[in-house]
């Protein structure tokens, strides 16, 4: 028995991706379906490729961090690519940390900017 396969269409819509971006992952090499002429298909390591790349991009790692991440399961195994992993997440971690603190600075210039806006109002005899 072989492995189901998904076809092009199917694939876009079991991840919710366009047609665009799914030719985008197999021109960087992200992907490598089984081609028969124009038509694609894709099988079980790429429905775990495509779900690894979709959750490094909601982690907020680049498209090319993934794929050198990808990679590394086939040219050095398994410890390669967890090492890899921890690496990447430590500096995402920190990454979104920072993003995390400039966002709280900004959410209290703006409510501040927003109280003497308010007083400034209410001076000029307006609610």
């Amino acid at each position: 028995m072989t492995d189901p396969q998904l076809s092009f269409k199917e694939m876009c819509a079991r991840f919710d991706v366009t047609p665009r971006t799914l030719r985008y992952y197999e021109y960087i090499e992200l992907l490598n379906p089984h081609k028969e002429g124009r038509s694609r298909s894709y099988g079980p390591r790429e429905v775990a490729r495509m779900k690894l790349i979709l959750r490094g991009r909601h982690f907020g790692f680049s498209l090319e961090e993934i794929r050198q991440w990808l990679d590394l399961y086939e040219t050095q195994g398994t410890a390669s690519q967890l090492r890899a992993f921890i690496a990447m997440a430590d500096r995402q971690t920190a990454a979104l940390q920072e993003q995390i603190t400039a966002l709280q600075a900004s959410l209290q210039d703006l409510a501040q900017l927003r109280a003497e806006t308010q007083s400034r109002l209410e001076e000029l005899g307006e609610k």
